[in-house]
């Protein structure tokens, strides 16, 4: 095996910078901005990352490995220890809400489809659906208002909300598409760094793509509704598994044994 120099890890990190950096102009951030988030996220990533022993890497350390002072290693140091919490893998309420509705017991007719839920009152609603996943802290009609817009809820005549989709897509570049973009680019580059850097004894984590670059554009149409179709029809099969072994909220034992686990699809087209 060749090991890759520099020059080719640059190379193939402007490939994926690329499609970022559009998001960051369309969002109107500076490239000052993303140079200063850079500097700091490099001393945060080597002193957290190459310490011996489990311990933190010195400041020595980390000013050899980014190249920067150490005197500028203090410096960004001292700013993480005063910096928020990063955000944490995200899933949408919105989605929380349809993935209950289409798999939790409460929420099912006989025939195993979302029931009709009136929005307030006794058993099953939709109040008590956002209460079962998490999403009690939001207001009722904020959030049918989001499902509503998304065509993934409809209103009957009667009052009562009927489930259309099980998956939910915003359709502008607002806070949760934004805080969902954060998280799929952060779980694709874990898993590549994951297999890039794992040792023969650690198992790799699955990662496949079908691509060809012959295909005709006027197949484009077909393509999508096929991917649609089969992709989403396996993401259910997955969040399905998921559910399955999911930890009850009661189960404090086994609560601290949890992880986060799931996987990913994404269409591909230049």
């Amino acid at each position: 095996m060749t090991a890759a120099n520099s020059t080719q890890v640059l190379a193939a990190t402007r490939q994926w910078l690329k499609p970022a950096i559009h998001v960051l102009l369309r969002c109107g951030v500076t490239w000052k901005e993303f140079a200063e988030l850079a500097k700091t996220t490099y001393v945060e990533v080597a002193t957290e990352r190459f310490g011996k022993r489990g311990r933190a890497t010195n400041v020595s350390r980390t000013a050899v490995l980014t190249g920067l002072a150490r005197r500028e290693v203090r410096k960004q140091r001292e700013q993480l220890e005063h910096a928020p919490e990063p955000l944490p893998g995200y899933v949408t309420k919105a989605c929380l809400v349809l993935t209950a509705w289409h798999l939790h017991p409460e929420f099912l007719d006989k025939n195993g489809k979302p029931l009709l839920l009136p929005l307030e009152g006794e058993d099953a609603t939709f109040e008590s659906l956002m209460r079962r996943c998490g999403a009690g802290d939001v207001r009722p009609s904020t959030l049918l208002k989001e499902l509503l817009d998304a065509g993934a809820v409809r209103k009957r005549a009667d009052g009562r909300l009927e489930a259309l989709q099980r998956n939910y897509i915003p359709h502008a570049v607002d806070e949760q598409l934004i805080r969902l973009w954060g998280t799929v680019l952060a779980d694709i580059a874990a898993t590549y760094a994951h297999n890039l850097m794992r040792d023969g004894r650690t198992p790799p984590r699955f990662e496949r793509a079908a691509v060809n670059a012959r295909v005709a554009a006027s197949s484009l149409k077909e393509f999508r509704r096929f991917l649609e179709a089969e992709g989403q029809g396996f993401l259910e099969r997955v969040d399905a598994w998921l559910t399955a072994h999911e930890v009850a909220d009661s189960d404090t034992a086994r609560e601290r044994e949890t992880l986060r686990l799931g996987a990913g699809l994404y269409h591909i087209q230049d």
